[in-house]
């Protein structure tokens, strides 16, 4: 028993994420966008091409009601993820589930209430956990259990603005999750804590109760720019009690600045939170021109062009690899490409995926996203399963728990003392 549990140890420290969010890739599909590996051939299933390519998780967004939204990229509702989400685990792929609690987008800036929650007049946190465990049920339902799950979106200023025992949308003021940083911003004001991290706790024990085998991230994006804030948003989460298993944090160099400042970040997190896995949620870095609103222009050291693309995920993988406890890296918005769409997503292209918007081919960064891996082969893909154990087959989750059947759900386990991938 002891050394399959230091099996099981050595396995949850080993296992990385690598991957990317591809929340809008139905509608890419749906507009006939053409995708071409580096050489020109034509791929006929992204997801199968990016397993090839060594990645091995796929996130996509949750929004309450996006129909609220005109941006046609805020179109991902429940029905929506539903789907993606299920050829995601059919593809034997780590599905990675990111809660907005918004009708559009959810960031440091805004964080709007939903509007068909802003009437309600009962706490908050009811709403969030109902909710929750509403969309996991449907999710495991359909074929489409996230292996991890984001309770909320770059919050490190809180979530749900607007709402209010007397349910007015408009002020935050008597009961929100609105968090304010102290005038040195190395922390926080007292107000509305206890109501965010109600919120919180509620998300998190929907999670527990209908996906307990998935790990609870908790996203910010303070880690770069000012890392003394981040540590204390995560201070007051440990001191409030609330349950989660990741750190996680997003990384822009053109609006965060250089690669020593996540670098400088992360050191101070894993200093701070030893126990805590961290993974990078969202990065990105142009191939071609600037984002629009960049604030940081990091050219001289890696221009705009394929190869400045490339040498920027070169290197973010080599100072992330000296992290113990960094184990996750995803690129956000990888699948956007222009080429060959019919529709509305031929214009004003985000510039900092992973596929050139004019030829449809992938970009060279995209394969070097497989060098975050340590092990590419460590997850075993498992098709078959007989009902029963035999006498020399021995199942764990990655929790250490025993199981007396070979698992039927899919997902990861420990197979006499190594991980095996049941699809």
């Amino acid at each position: 028993m002891v050394v399959m549990l230091a099996a099981i140890l050595q396995a949850q420290a080993q296992q990385r994420y690598v991957g990317g969010d591809i929340s809008v890739l139905l509608k890419y599909e749906e507009q006939k966008a053409t995708y071409f590996n580096l050489d020109g051939e034509n791929i006929s299933d992204l997801l199968v091409f990016l397993k090839e390519q060594g990645w091995n998780t796929m996130r996509v967004r949750l929004f309450v009601d996006p129909s609220k939204d005109q941006d046609k990229n805020v179109c991902q509702d429940l029905e929506y993820v539903k789907t993606l989400g299920k050829r995601i685990k059919d593809a034997g792929l780590f599905f990675m589930l990111d809660f907005h609690y918004s009708d559009t987008w959810a960031d440091p800036g805004k964080q709007t209430i939903p509007a068909s929650w802003a009437i309600w007049s009962w706490p908050p946190e009811e709403t969030v956990y109902e909710y929750t465990k509403e969309c996991l049920e449907a999710l495991v339902t359909a074929g489409a259990t996230p292996d991890l799950i984001q309770t909320g979106n770059e919050i490190s200023f809180g979530m749900l603005w607007g709402f209010n025992l007397d349910g007015k949308y408009e002020d935050w003021e008597e009961y929100g999750g609105h968090l304010v940083p102290t005038s040195d911003w190395k922390g926080y004001t007292d107000k509305h804590w206890d109501n965010f991290t109600n919120m919180l706790k509620a998300a998190g024990k929907a999670c527990r109760e209908v996906c307990p085998e998935a790990k609870i991230i908790i996203h910010t994006e303070q880690c770069a720019n000012n890392p003394t804030l981040d540590v204390a948003f995560f201070k007051r989460i440990e001191e409030n009690g609330i349950d989660y298993d990741v750190i996680g944090t997003s990384y822009y160099p053109y609006y965060k600045g250089v690669l020593s400042n996540l670098d400088k970040g992360l050191t101070l997190l894993e200093q701070n939170f030893p126990n805590k896995e961290i993974q990078l949620v969202e990065t990105g870095y142009p191939s071609k021109w600037k984002v629009d609103g960049s604030t940081f222009d990091y050219t001289k050291t890696y221009p705009y062009s394929h190869e400045g693309q490339r040498r920027y995920t070169a290197d973010l993988i080599t100072m992330l690899k000296k992290h113990a406890q960094v184990n996750g890296l995803s690129w956000w918005y990888a699948e956007a490409n222009a080429k060959g769409c019919t529709g509305s997503l031929t214009t004003g292209w985000y510039n900092a995926s992973l596929f050139d918007n004019e030829t449809g081919r992938a970009l060279p960064a995209l394969y070097e996203m497989k060098a975050f891996l340590d092990d590419p082969t460590a997850v075993i893909p498992l098709t078959s399963r007989p009902s029963l154990l035999t006498s020399s087959d021995d199942w764990y989750t990655l929790q250490g728990i025993s199981l007396a059947e070979r698992p039927f759900r899919p997902g990861l386990y420990i197979q006499n003392g190594k991980k095996t991938w049941i699809k």
